[in-house]
């Protein structure tokens, strides 16, 4: 009979086995169904990667339906850096120790022997910037694909897409690439794209691909409108990253179509009548509405040059060009010159001094200083039609001073001067009235003075004015009082939403409202009618052959890159009775507004009635036109030839600062604040390597 020392070790014994049973199935039930999902995890096995894809960007058209901004389908040959870095190091370890080399290779190497010698066999190998890709892996991994190659032929996205197997990593995708059929056409109102900037990115996703940014033009501000819902496309891969099929797919959407007042075929033709000049801007307004029909600036650029990004040396073209190219000098401030005798005609209505009489003599007296008259013997009495007529100086400068500032500065203010006109377009000057308060900031230690106030009345000293604030005017005194806010956007319409923006003009300011009869506006009229064709009429090189106009002259004296010179602008609407079109044309560096602006002019409303009459006008793709920055001192045109001669018999010059003494303004600042786009980084000499295979396991 065993002990009971002997008992008890066995009792010790059992119990003790009984306690590590217990715990051995307490883990095993902890590792086998508590822990069983992070487990399965661990186990390789298929697994789905979602991919984000950019939406369709909506496209930009004409008033009348012609594509001016479209898609096109675009394949790229990309990689995941991080999944061919993945199957390289797999091959790695399965070579025999003395087959390795003596250090891991690094991402450049490991593209231009290990996935390199691969696209060259199928015909896809391309020279790439090596510091480009090693920042993009060190920076992204694998979240975002590196485009290794753009525009594939649809025949190598075929052919790759059938061979490409074996390169875990390397994929071809489509997406949607922006086109500008016309190349330079409207090239500052359509604007251009910026790649998307490599942010914030979404946890969900795997692998992402933004959405081109709009940072110039209606691309920039109808972004939000013209960018489509993002696509997502969810992949099964198996275990060693090789792609087995697309499990789900949710295609992206088209954003809205963006429709322009534009009418292609009138901005073509202003823009080659533009390219006359050097460096210019033109704009055309229906004044009946308040529809840019027509929005030109010289020089201009291609916009598919930024499409994806812009080569270095493309980029230096256009911001080493001396005359500016990026500026959209339609919405950019000029000194006006004469023409801000039409507003301060206004003024002076509005004012009850709309029917001053003066003696021209041939200048007008602040204290001791003499400011001289264009027309150095004067031009006699005169009243307010005959004053716009020949365009003297002396008369609206008297206008000016029996208004006093305040009241010219208040009543310029209130026909839209001194403030954006609030057009669809990004960075749009103000302008600068002489005497505001922003003009008394940037002038602390200057004071307004009888002098100065006259200088605003005949748009010098240190007055400014763009282009598009002048054709609003101008189309408000067409029409008989109604300033309209002027349009660049007609429409916009969602493929599934409808219009999301309608077409309604919209008023600004009612002329007749502000004191202002219609009879003070027709005396306005009729004095741009004689400008235009009564003898003694410094516009009378503006007017189309058979139409009758209303025009004004203006040449602002200047410093233009430290040479002083003159900025030549015309006015006009057209036809004289029941007008439909406002032009406003100004020339960098011509000689006067009559014989350099007003042909511009002519030309322009030529082609406008001539579309009218049935005849169809051209439209082509345009080259950018580089500019220049040389003296003009007129535009000749055929049928100007025997009015010219006549013209300057009678003293028609058209130049009203010919005798003005001032301070020249400081030049245009010609490209600042223009957004910087998406350089494409150069080829670099380890980008540009044969590729070499180095010996691996097949």
């Amino acid at each position: 009979m065993p002990s009971k020392r002997y008992s008890y070790r066995i009792y010790l014994l059992t119990a003790t086995v009984l306690v590590a049973c217990g715990v051995l199935l307490t883990k095993l039930y902890d590792f086998q169904i508590n822990h069983q999902p992070k487990f399965r995890s661990m186990v390789p096995s298929n697994y789905e990667v979602k991919v984000r894809e950019p939406g369709v960007r909506g496209e930009i058209t004409d008033r009348h339906g012609i594509t001016l901004a479209q898609n096109t389908i675009n394949y790229q040959l990309s990689f995941n850096l991080r999944e061919i870095q993945q199957d390289y190091l797999q091959h790695y370890r399965e070579l025999p120790e003395e087959q390795r080399p003596e250090a891991f290779p690094d991402i450049v190497t490991i593209i231009n022997q290990w996935v390199r010698p691969h696209l060259a066999k199928q015909g896809v190998d391309n020279d790439y910037s090596a510091k480009a890709l090693e920042a993009h892996y060190n920076t992204h991994g694998g979240l975002v694909p590196f485009v290794f190659k753009d525009n594939l032929s649809y025949d190598q996205m075929a052919h790759f897409s059938e061979h490409n197997l074996a390169l875990p990593g390397v994929y071809v995708m489509a997406n949607p690439r922006r086109h500008y059929p016309y190349q330079a056409l409207a090239s500052h109102t359509l604007g251009y794209l910026k790649q998307w900037e490599k942010g914030d990115i979404p946890p969900q996703f795997k692998h992402y691909v933004g959405d081109p940014k709009g940072i110039a033009g209606v691309e920039s501000t109808m972004d939000s409108y013209l960018r489509g819902s993002e696509g997502v496309r969810t992949i099964l891969k198996n275990e060693k990253g090789k792609n087995l099929r697309v499990s789900d797919y949710q295609p992206p959407a088209q954003g809205s179509q963006v429709e322009l007042t534009i009418d292609a075929r009138i901005q073509y033709l202003t823009e080659t009548v533009l390219r006359r000049a050097g460096r210019a801007a033109a704009v055309v307004l229906d004044v009946r509405n308040g529809e840019i029909l027509a929005m030109a600036s010289v020089p201009d650029f291609d916009p598919n040059d930024f499409i994806p990004n812009i080569s270095v040396e493309r980029y230096s073209y256009y911001r080493d060009n001396p005359s500016g190219p990026f500026l959209n000098r339609a919405i950019s401030t000029f000194p006006p010159g004469s023409t801000f005798k039409l507003p301060a005609a206004l003024a002076a209505a509005a004012n009850g001094i709309h029917d001053t009489e003066c003696d021209c003599i041939g200048y007008t007296t602040y204290g001791k200083a003499k400011i001289r008259c264009w027309k150095t013997w004067g031009h006699g009495e005169l009243r307010l039609q005959e004053a716009i007529q020949v365009s003297c100086n002396p008369y609206f400068m008297k206008l000016a001073n029996l208004l006093g500032s305040a009241k010219m500065v208040d009543s310029f203010n209130m026909f839209g001067f001194g403030s954006p006109t609030g057009v669809q377009l990004p960075r749009e000057s103000s302008g600068i009235i002489t005497g505001s308060k922003a003009w008394q900031r940037r002038n602390r230690n200057n004071r307004i003075t009888p002098a100065l106030n006259g200088m605003l009345s005949i748009g010098q000293g240190d007055a400014e004015a763009t282009p598009l604030q002048m054709a609003t005017l101008v189309g408000g005194i067409a029409n008989g009082g109604t300033l309209y806010h002027p349009r660049i956007i007609r429409r916009v319409i969602h493929p599934e939403l409808g219009e999301q923006i309608k077409n309604r003009p919209r008023t600004k300011l009612d002329l007749t409202k502000q004191g202002i009869t219609t009879g003070q506006i027709e005396d306005i009229r009729l004095g741009m009618h004689r400008a235009a064709h009564k003898l003694g009429g410094t516009a009378r090189l503006a007017a189309p052959t058979g139409i009758e106009v209303g025009a004004k002259t203006g040449t602002a004296q200047t410093s233009d890159l430290g040479i002083k010179t003159h900025v030549a602008w015309t006015v006009a609407f057209a036809p004289f009775e029941e007008p439909r079109y406002a032009v406003a044309v100004a020339v960098k560096r011509g000689g006067s507004g009559g014989k350099v602006a007003a042909p511009l002019v002519k030309l322009i409303l030529n082609g406008i009635f001539a579309k009218e009459a049935g005849q169809r006008l051209p439209l082509d793709p345009l080259e950018p036109y580089i500019g220049n920055t040389d003296l003009i001192a007129e535009i000749s045109i055929p049928e100007n030839n025997a009015l010219m001669a006549t013209f300057m018999a009678n003293g028609e010059s058209g130049d009203e600062a010919s005798s003005i003494v001032i301070i020249p303004t400081e030049p245009e600042p010609e490209d600042e604040n223009i957004p910087t786009p998406s350089i494409r980084p150069e080829v670099d000499t380890r980008g540009t390597l044969p590729p070499r295979a180095i010996p691996v396991s097949e």
